[in-house]
């Protein structure tokens, strides 16, 4: 696996969601129950970012029409989306978060 640093444990709030770009790929992290989660920032089902969604109940919820995603992992829960979204592994090492891109 190959580690990259994409944000600190400070930079997000728990029950939050932050887009990072990677290379030109829309990414969101997530803070949920102490938890981090790196997905697909885009939802499936239309353009729209799950950085500003919500979360709620182990999944973030598109803004747009309301479609849910597994944050553990990625699976689309409800429609109106169908297909399902990456879900990254990532470490946390002291205060940095890093993730693994080796499957991307």
């Amino acid at each position: 696996m190959n580690w990259i640093k994409i944000s600190e444990t400070d930079a997000i709030d728990n029950e939050e969601s932050l887009a990072i770009d990677w290379q030109g790929k829309k990414l969101a992290l997530h803070k949920l129950d102490d938890e981090f989660y790196l997905t697909d920032n885009v939802c499936t089902h239309q353009y729209a970012l799950l950085s500003e969604g919500y979360l709620e109940d182990g999944c973030v919820e598109c803004p747009l029409h309301q479609a849910k995603f597994c944050l553990r992992t990625g699976k689309a829960m409800n429609a109106p989306a169908t297909v399902d979204i990456k879900v990254y592994p990532l470490r946390i090492e002291g205060s940095a978060i890093l993730a693994d891109f080796s499957q991307a």
